[in-house]
């Protein structure tokens, strides 16, 4: 992909889950289910679970405080901070919540919605700004706190998902770019497959003005159109953005897709020809974070040694809108 301005580089990354966690056996005493039976079908065998008194701002401060740190930078060198998330803590956005809490005080921030595909679109959002050389410093963080908005009696749903935060910082360079292509995607027409929706009750004003109040229902999934939706499109974007970075899947030395599923993830690697040995995989561990589990998974990988500077890392987000999307960059400085 033709570079257009500075290059960009990916130096620091960090992650924040909570501490109570809930075991497939726990969730035997909720629903009717099985720790062999939600194994089998997604590849999840624990979820991190936010307590009543833990804030998305606060994980997502967490997150972005060890990428920060990691980059070699200080808070106050940051020019912009982009959230993504389908659950704030505050509907009118969280992101200047996360920038106080940072003391981050000379960056502009703001949320970013786009479900599970939120950290990759947010990520490309952010180098947009550095290329057009607006922003030299910016922290892109994933969070998710969905166990608010779980249906606990659902099995279909409550085995998937778990909260936690990821976080990455993109700087701007004048030596090697290293965010080597992206693709993003939304199909409308699907929109019903993944809901976080909104339902109101007619509220008179007066005899002739009538509104809408309510609040937002439990997370609803067709999960058989979503896996079909995933298997078909997220190959195919990947295969897209390599072929825009002039590269072939021999190239990629990692594969991180949102943890979704398991054989979501098998079936994408076995589509595009990669070992599993190079697909990183935590959701055994956090079950799915929604927008952040890319991130959560990088960093995971950077710090046990596993992900290497001038890696080649092939990202990819798929989810609600339905919308998905990857990116293709070599992760950090390499010396």
């Amino acid at each position: 992909m033709q570079q257009l301005g500075p290059g960009i580089v990916i130096t620091g990354c960090g992650s924040a889950t909570p501490t109570q966690v809930m075991t497939n056996q726990d969730l035997t005493h909720l629903v009717d289910t099985s720790d062999e039976w939600i194994r089998t079908r997604t590849g999840m065998e624990k979820r991190h679970l936010a307590t009543a008194d833990t804030s998305l701002s606060h994980l997502s401060a967490q997150a972005a405080a060890a990428a920060i740190t990691k980059a070699g930078l200080t808070p106050t060198d940051i020019d912009l901070i982009i959230l993504a998330t389908s659950t704030p803590d505050d509907l009118f956005g969280s992101a200047a919540e996360v920038q106080h809490l940072l003391g981050a005080s000379k960056a502009v921030a703001f949320d970013l919605t786009a479900a599970c595909s939120g950290f990759i679109f947010a990520l490309v959002t952010a180098t947009q700004f550095i290329r057009t050389g607006v922003y030299q410093n910016v922290v892109v963080i994933g969070a998710d706190i969905l166990s608010r908005w779980v249906d606990w009696s659902d099995r279909n749903t409550c085995v998937l998902f778990g909260d936690g935060a990821g976080a990455v910082v993109c700087q701007a360079t004048s030596d090697e770019d290293c965010f080597l292509s992206f693709e993003m995607y939304t199909d409308g027409q699907q929109h019903e497959c993944l809901n976080l929706a909104y339902q109101g009750v007619a509220k008179p004003l007066t005899d002739d003005i009538i509104i809408s109040q309510g609040t937002y229902q439990p997370i609803t999934m067709n999960g058989r159109e979503v896996y079909r939706f995933a298997v078909a499109k997220v190959p195919e974007v990947i295969k897209k953005a390599l072929f825009k970075a002039n590269l072939s899947t021999d190239a990629i030395d990692w594969l991180i897709l949102h943890q979704a599923n398991q054989r979501i993830m098998d079936a994408v690697a076995q589509r595009l020809n990669i070992p599993s040995q190079k697909v990183i995989a935590n959701l055994q561990e956090y079950g799915n974070t929604s927008a952040a589990s890319i991130p959560l998974a990088l960093d995971e990988a950077v710090r046990s040694g596993k992900i290497k500077p001038g890696d080649v890392i092939a990202s990819s987000g798929f989810g609600a809108g339905l919308t998905w999307g990857a990116a293709i960059f070599r992760w950090g400085i390499n010396n």
